[in-house]
Order: C-alpha cells, then sequence, then structure tokens
C-alpha cells in the first residue's frame, strides 16, 4: 500500500528534469547553480560539495523566491538550480516547490550528496 508521501514524492518528481550525478559539472558549467540544503551536521559528518551554495531547507523558499524581500543574488526566475540534500528525496519535494514559486528551471540531484559523492570521477 502507498503511503501519501510516496504519492506526493511521485507527483513532485514528474515536473523534474533530475540531474544524474555524472550529469553534475557539465550542468554547472553550463550555469546551473547547485544549492546543498542539508543541515550542517550532515555537511560536517559527511562532507561539502564543492561550489554549492549552503541554504538550509528550512529558510530554501525565501532566499530563492525572486520576489521575496529575503531573496539572494541568484534567485530568478530562469534560474536553473539544482537542489541536493542527503538522499534525493527532500530535494525532490523541495525543487518542485521552487517551480511551484515560479522558479521553473529547478531541479534536484538524483541520489543527493551521497550519489554524487559514490558517482563522482576521481580528483
Amino acid at each position: 500500500m502507498s503511503q501519501r508521501i510516496d504519492t506526493l514524492l511521485e507527483r513532485a518528481r514528474r515536473s523534474l528534469e533530475r540531474v544524474s550525478p555524472q550529469d553534475l559539472a557539465d550542468e554547472v558549467a553550463a550555469g546551473a547553480v547547485v544549492v546543498d540544503i542539508r543541515p550542517a551536521a550532515d555537511r560536517a559528518s559527511d562532507g561539502e560539495l564543492p561550489g554549492a551554495v549552503v541554504i538550509e531547507r528550512n529558510v530554501l523558499e525565501w532566499r530563492l523566491d525572486p520576489t521575496s524581500e529575503h531573496r539572494l543574488a541568484i534567485a530568478s526566475d530562469d534560474a536553473r538550480i539544482i537542489v541536493v540534500c542527503n538522499e534525493g528525496y527532500a530535494s525532490s519535494l523541495a525543487a518542485h516547490t521552487l517551480q511551484q514559486l515560479g522558479v521553473t528551471r529547478a531541479t534536484d540531484l538524483d541520489g543527493g550528496y551521497r550519489g554524487w559523492r559514490h558517482y563522482r570521477p576521481p580528483a
């Protein structure tokens, strides 16, 4: 039996063109902004995502809504925002919410930080 959250997640992901860990560098090279929404404790224990803008989940919408008085300079309706969480669940919901605010090119990283860490090419 499906849980309501599973249904919500499935609906959210229908609107996303999720980015694979292998394609993240190309997206960044094309101008995408990576936004890490993981809590500070997770970033401290698991590591930082190089080049990512850190915006914790509880303030994400206020920082990236182009109409918010609390927005960051990167906030715009046409910004390519790639949201990253630990495993790619919360980021899907967050990216969908950003789309509902008008940031139509918002998406997330499939597999989250842990997926990226697992698949990233050696330095």
